[in-house]
């Protein structure tokens, strides 16, 4: 099977940004794109970009989950790079248009359909460092993918990075490319010397973010994750878990938390750490690496209330459970 994220539909939807407005959107092929190699993006990074899925259910029908957040976050994330202004509604379009189209091909689960917004600048000017480029592409691509991981969801071993962050402070809770990339050096490091899976970035020991998902720590009843703030990625995937886990009577704490406190929780039995993204849903973590020592968690592998709560947003996503918070969107 194709590596997640390889496989593409052969049209995407698009629309451009010139002369002060949005032109209409088109459907046209994804091969490729036409870009002066002077592109703003290309030099400045005048970039961001989303990642949500739509589901097909035993009865045939489509659905996309949670685009309204995906589109305010990707909305979100061009204004504060200074990227032209987006119409939600005419993204909101461009996703469900080109979903229809390719309504046959969305996978049954645990297959999905990724969608993937994208936003740069285009403008052709190497001079504007400083300034925002006037001119910009938005596309909506489609990929057809199965479960994150092929064999199963397997505990992750995380090094606990204090020194660094996954990016600058004032980048952390926009989705832009340049995000991931400077992330990548210090996962790859972590890789090779100490086997890790990702960073959890804990600057100055506070528990953030890893390079790619949110951070969960799961005590008893209680889901302990750091409280939002600018530092880093707002993700929808973490949104929705703590809703469902409110749904289920857990407490929520949206708060600080420090590594000391972490590595102290996690030795007690019956602790759990998860990941949650929009790739990877809700993700065991079974090790944590600091100082050049390992600390299990718990009990180093997959807990029941990570299963739980990882079940609970797939059945609705699947149509399996009734969809009580309206996050599902039929296209077909």
């Amino acid at each position: 099977m194709a590596a997640f994220g390889t496989v593409f539909m052969p049209e995407m939807a698009l629309a451009t940004f010139e002369n002060d407005q949005w032109n209409k959107a088109q459907i046209v092929s994804a091969d490729s794109i036409n870009l002066h190699p002077a592109a703003h993006v290309l030099h400045y990074s005048s970039t961001c970009f989303e990642g949500l899925k739509a589901f097909k259910h035993e009865d045939g029908s489509v659905h996309v989950f949670r685009m309204d957040q995906n589109i305010k976050r990707f909305a979100q994330s061009s204004r504060f790079l200074s990227l032209p202004e987006v119409d939600e509604a005419q993204v909101a379009q461009m996703i469900m248009d080109i979903v229809a189209k390719y309504a046959d091909d969305v996978p049954l689960p645990p297959g999905s359909m990724y969608i993937r917004p994208t936003h740069f600048g285009t403008e052709p000017a190497i001079g504007k460092a400083a300034v925002p480029s006037l001119t910009s592409m938005l596309y909506v691509l489609l990929s057809p993918v199965g479960d994150y991981f092929t064999g199963g969801a397997k505990a992750l071993r995380l090094l606990l990075d204090e020194t660094g962050m996954r990016c600058a402070p004032h980048m952390g809770m926009i989705k832009s490319g340049g995000n991931y990339a400077s992330a990548l050096g210090p996962i790859s490091k972590a890789r090779v010397e100490h086997n890790a899976d990702q960073i959890l970035f804990c600057p100055n020991g506070d528990v953030q973010e890893t390079g790619a998902a949110n951070f969960l720590l799961i005590d008893g009843n209680e889901i302990i994750t750091k409280g939002l703030d600018s530092t880093f990625l707002h993700g929808v995937t973490r949104s929705t878990i703590l809703t469902l886990a409110a749904d289920l009577g857990m407490t929520i704490s949206e708060r600080d938390i420090t590594v000391s406190e972490l590595l102290e929780r996690s030795a007690k039995p019956g602790v759990e750490a998860a990941l949650s993204g929009t790739a990877a849903v809700l993700t065991p973590v079974g090790t944590f690496i600091h100082n050049d020592k390992e600390y299990t968690v718990g009990s180093g592998e997959a807990g029941p209330t990570t299963a739980k709560l990882r079940q609970a947003l797939n059945d609705i996503q699947w149509g399996k459970a009734p969809d009580v918070h309206g996050w599902l969107k039929r296209v077909k």
